[in-house]
This record gives structure tokens, sequence and C-alpha cells, in this order.
């Protein structure tokens, strides 16, 4: 609704306040073009209560006789944790409607299996952020280093261009990542093993990427790696009032933007072709990067990333 739309709180008051001062409800009723039954309705719950009786009421009804017993809901939520299948299964298994256990998942924000851990079936709660800056994840994922000519996605296990597959492996290369938890702007690098030295110049280099997007970074969410852990990693962002968060030990869910976006890294341009050389990849990084960030349409974002950020850190909300 508009703010200038007759029936706004203002415009009830408005409209109360002429019947107040010795207008009829119908001549009332007729200067906001609306019916008088409709004018009767605000004027008696004016009369009542005062202004707040104008305000807007949930339409929900304060009984529902209908509505599946607690004691039900409760066997119907514990047989979902245990069970993890879908309402049709549960259905069959419990004797209750399939419509009935999937409007029980929804109310208890259950209706997704994505939303339970599979481990233990408890739920997951989504961190959600309101503003760009207001939270940052990191990572760090290793991917296997590819020989001149290419590897065995090029050639096949069996062997190399020249007849022959090397047994010993080339060792890892360490891509680390940001990305912004509300806008879902992202800065990828290579920068060596998740050690200490790596993870501090990589913090450094990130939260530079986003002052320079106009995002200030309020609070970073690592997982427990040894770079994270380090006390020169904690140093840098109190220096520079960044509050640090790690996630529960094997809890990589907690730290879920970052590890879907690794998962996109590789789908997308890590194996999204055949390389022949590991400078090749290397070279196509930052071309993602442009692409993931600028074009890429994102459908938790509705948009690309960047259609999130302004020049002003904190304008959004």
């Amino acid at each position: 609704m508009h703010r200038n739309a007759p029936l706004t709180p203002q415009g009830r008051l408005r409209l109360c306040q002429r019947i107040e001062s010795g207008w009829t409800i119908t001549a009332a009723a007729e200067s906001m073009q609306i019916s008088r039954q409709c004018a009767a309705k605000w004027w008696h719950r004016f009369a009542a209560e005062g202004p707040a009786g104008l305000e807007d009421r949930s339409s929900r009804p304060h009984s529902c006789p209908h509505q599946t017993p607690p004691a039900l809901e409760a066997r119907i939520l514990r047989a979902r944790r245990k069970r993890r299948v879908g309402p049709h299964q549960l259905a069959f298994e419990l004797g209750v409607p399939a419509s009935t256990i999937h409007r029980v998942l929804v109310r208890h924000g259950m209706s997704r299996l994505k939303f339970l851990d599979r481990p233990t079936g408890r739920v997951i709660r989504r961190i959600e952020t309101r503003r760009p800056g207001e939270l940052v994840h990191v990572d760090v994922k290793k991917l296997a280093r590819i020989p001149e000519g290419g590897g065995h996605r090029a050639w096949g296990r069996a062997g190399t261009r020249n007849g022959s597959m090397s047994k010993r492996g080339l060792g890892y290369t360490h891509v680390h990542s940001a990305i912004d938890a509300y806008s879902r702007l992202a800065y990828a690098e290579f920068a060596g093993p998740e050690g200490q030295e790596s993870c501090v110049a990589f913090m450094e280099r990130a939260i530079h990427f986003f002052a320079d997007h106009g995002i200030d970074v309020e609070r970073v969410l690592s997982d427990n790696g040894t770079g994270y852990r380090s006390k020169r990693f904690a140093r840098l962002l109190a220096e520079l009032g960044v509050t640090h968060t790690r996630t529960r030990p094997y809890h990589p869910q907690t730290n879920g933007k970052v590890e879907r976006f690794n998962r996109t890294l590789a789908d997308e341009w890590a194996y999204a072709r055949v390389w022949r050389s590991d400078a090749a990849r290397a070279k196509e990084l930052d071309r993602f990067l442009e692409r993931y960030n600028t074009r890429r349409y994102h459908t938790a974002v509705g948009g690309p990333p960047i259609s999130r950020v302004t020049n002003v850190a904190g304008s959004n909300s």
C-alpha cells in the first residue's frame, strides 16, 4: 500500500477525525471514497482503542481447531530427523496424509532435506545478513597441479601423450577464497598452503578488495585451519576492527556460502575444461571471477553479486 492510499493508518485517522468533528459516517466515507460499512468499522475501532486500533492486524485466526495435534507433530518431526525421508514415505510409515506431514514440516522449517544436518538430523540454522560486509566467509581449496601437456583428464590414466604416466604427483596448489554473505561478491587468488603467512597476506588483500567496492568488512567466518587459528591472523583482524568467528570442528555446513562457492569454482573454472598446463588454468581465474561477480546470475541474489553492492558501505538494508 503506497503512502497516499486512502486507507493507510494515517488515512484512517483522518477519517475518524472528520467523524469526531461532526461529520456523519456516510459523509466521511464518501470523502474518502470508501463504503459506509468500511468507515463504520474503523470508527468503532478508533472509539474503542484510539489510534492504536487503526493499525493493520494479522489475518491469522486466534485459534485453529483442525490444526495437527502437538503430539502428532512431535512424532512427525522425530521421524523426519531419524529417517530423513520425504513426506510420502513418512505418510506410509505413520499413517498420516502426506499433505499434513508437508504442512507440519514447513511450519517447523524442515520441509527440505538440505535444511537438516545429515549425521544428526538437526535443523541447520541459516545465517542471514542485511548488508554487505556484515559477514565474509573465507576458505582454502586445494587443487592438484597439472603437468605440462595435460594430466589424466587430457590423456587418461593409462598413459600420457608420450605413452607413460608418472606415478609421482606434482603436488597441490591452493586457492584462497573470500565471499560476502549478503551480496555473494567473491575474491579468490593463489596464495600458498593454509599457513599463517599465506592466510594473513590473503586476508589483507581480500579486505582491500572489498574496500575498493565500498564494503567495510565487519566479521570474518573461517574454519579451524592452522592459518586461521594463528596469533598473526587474530592480530590482523583485531587491528582492523574485524570480528573473527570459527566454525565448530567437522561442521563445514556452517561456512556453507564459501563451500558452495568452492563447488562453483570447481564446476565452472577448475574442471570446466581440459587444461594443458597449470599456468593455463591459473590465467583463467581472474576472468572467471569477473564473470561470477558482474555477469553470472546468482539465484540467492536475483542477479549478479555486483547488483547488491553499492558505492557506500552499509547502505543496503
